[in-house]
């Protein structure tokens, strides 16, 4: 539930980093940071009218702050939700006594009525588009089968020989009952038909749910299934489907059921059984870690009998790439696979496959799912065996993707960002803004206490921050047009120091008394420059990296 909550509006105003404490903040801590910028912000230490004003609003803003976190309830509500969450009307009849795991089953049972209404409206639309293409001209060809074609040149025919189109959408229809309507199209060498299902889906229990399915097709008949899932224990689940095919010939009942178990924590085991028109029973282990992904698979049926093995590599990696490779071989003959797939947007994933086997040949397979649509491109290259084949296959689509990448898709990439982050800036300008003025406002408030701390400071040969800057720092070559974007927070850092000690939280540091966000939507780092002991130190430190100076390592050597 907590999903529903848009994380921007969580993380706006962050009462952790206001205070400058941890999130497993003791009430010790937070009375401590409290009292402090209480002294600092206090309206009756400011005769100034305009300083009286700002004080008095920062003051607010840190009173908030306090009260949410110094009260259990109301911190449980904060951390779970945030700041929105506790705007959400009803916390007032809630028991102050409960735990936050009862507090957060209390907003789910608040947010259901609106979440129910929501539910209406939500579909899960899935499809799958897929041309085949014939393009064995290019390779299985005799030059003279093309000398008597007038006007032909020699050009190899490369052409769509099937098409395969499905759909399907899920209708919500309570919080337990769900309709799904499926359709599909499909022709091969000019002959094709369709079908349409409509299932019937009900969550009869934690532990299953139960499934009734009708269908009707030209090419089949008439169609009537029921599937059932279910829990038998939290390590093993057991899947049963089961139906009536109409057809001219009559009803052709088949029947399948899957026993499924956990053997650790990365490996499930699969026992299948088939019964109807192709019987079968099948075996497989399936492990998936962090970085790849194992199949094992043996299957004993009539027409299809087999073992198959695959292996996949995770590279971690932004663009989540995976390498993949695949071996089966049974009664139809054997089939080696091999091929990438490799995220090129947000919501998209490329990949390819290259396909060799006997008798069956080489195929090139283009996969790109977007969001929940998948589009495929099976190319049938050759019925041989051929090196060409295998070494155009392999090279081409990597060539190719090479190209598209550098001159379409990361100049894409990057205008897009730019267009986001430039809607971003906009959609927060204002809240910006008011963030700046607080923060300069909280500059003025600080100066005199900055003075002081650093006379103190001084007279110890103590902690004295000589700079600090705060926002995006560019410092590799390649990215010099673009232009620094930082504020100055020296005098902010400088008033956080405390008997020569400055200590900043994992928390994001635009949440700081005397911070705000310099670059909507942009990496941000905090750079200090400071003297302790009358040596010069520096140290450049991320954004929700956790900060405490002075420390040897940011020592700067006489050389430098």
């Amino acid at each position: 539930m907590a999903s529903a909550l848009d994380e921007e509006e969580i993380c706006k105003d962050d009462f952790y980093s206001l205070l400058n404490v941890r999130r497993e903040a003791t009430q010790e801590e937070l009375k401590a940071s409290y009292r402090r910028l209480c002294m600092l912000y206090h309206p009756d230490k400011h005769r100034d009218p305009e300083l009286k004003l700002q004080a008095e609003q920062l003051f607010n803003l840190v009173h908030e702050a306090y009260e949410v976190l110094r009260d259990a309830q109301s911190r449980a509500i904060y951390d779970v939700y945030g700041k929105r969450g506790l705007d959400v009307d009803g916390w007032e009849v809630v028991e102050r006594k409960r735990t936050p795991a009862e507090i957060r089953e209390e907003y789910e049972r608040l947010q259901r009525e609106r979440e129910e209404r929501r539910l209406q409206q939500r579909t899960n639309p899935k499809g799958t588009i897929s041309v085949g293409i014939d393009a064995t001209d290019l390779f299985d060809r005799y030059e003279e089968d093309f000398e008597d074609v007038v006007g032909g040149g020699g050009i190899p025919l490369v052409e769509i020989n099937k098409m395969h189109i499905s759909q399907s959408i899920e209708a919500p229809l309570t919080t337990k009952d769900t309709a799904i309507l499926s359709g599909s199209l499909s022709t091969h060498n000019g002959n094709g038909g369709g079908t349409i299902n409509l299932a019937l889906r009900r969550v009869t229990s934690a532990k299953g749910w139960g499934e009734i399915e009708l269908g009707a097709g030209d090419t089949h008949g008439p169609l009537f299934g029921m599937k059932i899932f279910r829990n038998l224990t939290p390590h093993c689940f057991v899947t049963a489907q089961g139906g009536l095919q109409f057809s001219s010939r009559g009803a052709r009942p088949g029947f399948t059921t899957v026993l499924a178990r956990h053997l650790d924590k990365n490996t499930m085991g699969y026992l299948q059984w088939r019964w109807g028109t192709q019987s079968s029973m099948n075996t497989s282990i399936v492990r998936d870690t962090k970085c790849s992904h194992f199949t094992f698979a043996a299957q004993l049926g009539i027409p299809h009998t087999f073992m198959m093995m695959s292996y996949q590599y995770k590279f971690q990696d932004d663009d989540q790439t995976k390498l993949k490779g695949s071996v089966k071989s049974g009664f139809f003959g054997t089939v080696v696979e091999y091929g990438a797939e490799r995220k090129i947007s947000r919501h998209s994933v490329l990949g390819a496959t290259v396909s060799i086997g006997v008798p069956q040949g080489v195929s090139l397979k283009i996969k790109l799912n977007r969001a929940s649509q998948t589009y495929l491109f099976p190319i049938h290259l050759t019925d041989q065996l051929l090196p060409s084949a295998v070494f155009y296959a392999t090279v081409g689509p990597l060539v190719f993707y090479i190209a598209i990448q550098q001159l379409v898709i990361r100049p894409y990439m990057r205008a897009q960002k730019e267009e986001d982050l430039e809607k971003q800036r906009e959609s927060s300008a204002s809240n910006i803004a008011k963030k700046k003025q607080e923060a300069e406002a909280a500059v003025l408030l600080m100066q005199e206490s900055v003075r002081r701390i650093i006379e103190t400071e001084e007279s110890r040969m103590g902690l004295i921050i000589l700079n600090a800057w705060y926002g995006k720092f560019v410092t590799d070559n390649s990215r010099k047009h673009e232009r620094a974007k930082v504020i100055d927070v020296t005098v902010p850092l400088q008033c956080l120091v405390k008997d020569s000690k400055l200590i900043l939280t994992e928390t994001a540091k635009s949440g700081l008394p005397g911070f705000y966000d310099p670059c909507v939507g942009e990496e941000k780092s905090l750079k200090v420059l400071y003297q302790f002991r009358g040596v010069m130190h520096q140290v450049l430190s991320g954004d929700t990296e956790p900060l405490r100076i002075p420390k040897q390592s940011h020592r700067i050597d006489g050389d430098t």
